[in-house]
């Protein structure tokens, strides 16, 4: 009788996925490959070597050749992140936009269409609006949520990729990723998710049929503000032709940054569930404080998108945004008063960090144009780290004490 082995756990995957038992003087972390090129003992070794690559046959693991086409330290990371994610490949890039620009300059032909949703990272779409306009792709901006909307600006063998955070960034707004991957079936279009804010402890995008799956990898995977890195998980064939497009355009991973994403992944979902037990501690307080306007977090029943969230989530993340009563100065006022994190952009990191968008990320743009994009300039977005919730709660009341 076959048995069927067991699939391991998200903190088993964390810490095991992709790792030999046996490595060089049995070391039990992946050691950092710190070389640019790789020799050969004879021109029959780079021959087995370059059939091995070319055909798909079986060759010596972790073997390469140079170092923008791969890295074992690299290696070994990205068959834990796919491991995690339930993917059959990923890719590891310098950073989290590296990654959705490589992917985007790699399969956009001239004169293709792009649908992505309007809550979303602001870099993403800079990217995709200004600079992908330039080379004749045109970008399609629909609400979140609105699934009609974005079936009816689908164009006909031009709109080539539906792009879409969940959580986004900054409301927490989710999509439903089964009718997202639907709708890519019926109309032939690629599927990509931005998954940084849900991590693959809170959520698997994969597995309802979505294409790609994002990471920065600099935020909760790499989880200790120490590292810049992003990945794109997917089947293998898509991987594959991605991988051959990085060694192009050369956006690829230090092996040093590699180690210390592997270290922050043996503590992905121990973190994750601190933190969301910090997010859902802290957004209840803030619902519930007569000097705080509004709360935007997933696990809260006032949120668009809880039943949504209870259906795809595990958890409801770390980050936590909501708006002071008050206006510009008053919340700067409040920020300035608190103690415990820092103010600094990011998230994902063990240490609470806070920010007003309205100055850390549009600063440049004047309030209209803030308030067009959905930025209040009372609006706070506060990422929890591993501290204890009371501490955190208790450096929050003080601080609102102090705005009068």
């Amino acid at each position: 009788m076959n048995i069927e082995e067991p699939i391991p756990g998200p903190s088993t995957q964390s810490v095991h996925a992709g790792s030999p038992r046996q490595r060089p003087g049995h070391a039990i972390t992946t050691p950092i490959t710190q070389s640019a090129t790789f020799t050969f003992v004879d021109s029959d070794d780079l021959s087995a070597f370059m059939q091995s690559k070319i055909w798909g046959e079986v060759g010596e693991e972790g073997r390469e050749e140079y170092g923008r086409y791969g890295n074992p330290s690299v290696n070994a990371v990205e068959k834990r992140l796919a491991a995690l994610e339930g993917g059959e490949d990923a890719v590891l890039f310098a950073s989290g936009m590296a990654a959705i620009t490589t992917l985007l300059l790699a399969s956009l032909p001239t004169g293709a269409h792009i649908v992505m949703t309007n809550d979303c990272y602001r870099r993403t779409r800079q990217f995709c609006t200004t600079f992908l306009k330039r080379l004749g792709i045109e970008t399609s901006v629909v609400p979140m949520g609105d699934y009609d909307a974005m079936e009816a600006v689908i164009v006909p063998k031009k709109t080539r990729i539906i792009i879409s955070e969940s959580p986004t960034n900054p409301y927490l707004r989710l999509v439903d990723f089964a009718k997202i991957a639907e709708i890519g079936r019926q109309h032939k279009v690629v599927t990509l998710i931005d998954s940084t804010f849900g991590t693959p402890i809170n959520q698997l995008p994969l597995s309802y049929g979505i294409d790609y799956v994002l990471h920065s990898a600099t935020k909760y995977l790499g989880g200790h503000n120490d590292l810049l890195a992003g990945v794109i998980i997917g089947s293998a064939e898509r991987i594959g032709a991605l991988r051959q497009a990085q060694g192009v355009l050369g956006s690829v991973l230090a092996p040093h940054n590699a180690y210390l994403l592997e270290r922050g992944l043996k503590t992905l979902a121990l973190r994750v569930q601190k933190q969301n037990e910090n997010g859902l501690a802290l957004a209840c307080y803030l619902e519930a404080h007569p000097k705080i306007e509004r709360v935007w977090y997933p696990g809260l029943e006032s949120h668009p998108d809880y039943d949504l969230a209870h259906q795809q989530m595990k958890g409801f993340g770390g980050v936590v945004s909501f708006t002071v009563k008050g206006d510009y100065e008053t919340t700067k006022r409040f920020i300035d008063a608190l103690r415990l994190p820092y103010i600094a952009p990011s998230l994902g990191g063990t240490e609470s960090l806070v920010e007003q968008p309205a100055i850390m990320s549009y600063f440049e743009k004047e309030p209209e144009e803030r308030l067009e994009l959905g930025i209040f300039d009372n609006l706070v977005r506060y990422s929890t780290g591993i501290e204890d919730a009371h501490d955190i709660i208790a450096d929050i009341e003080q601080a609102l004490a102090q705005i009068g």
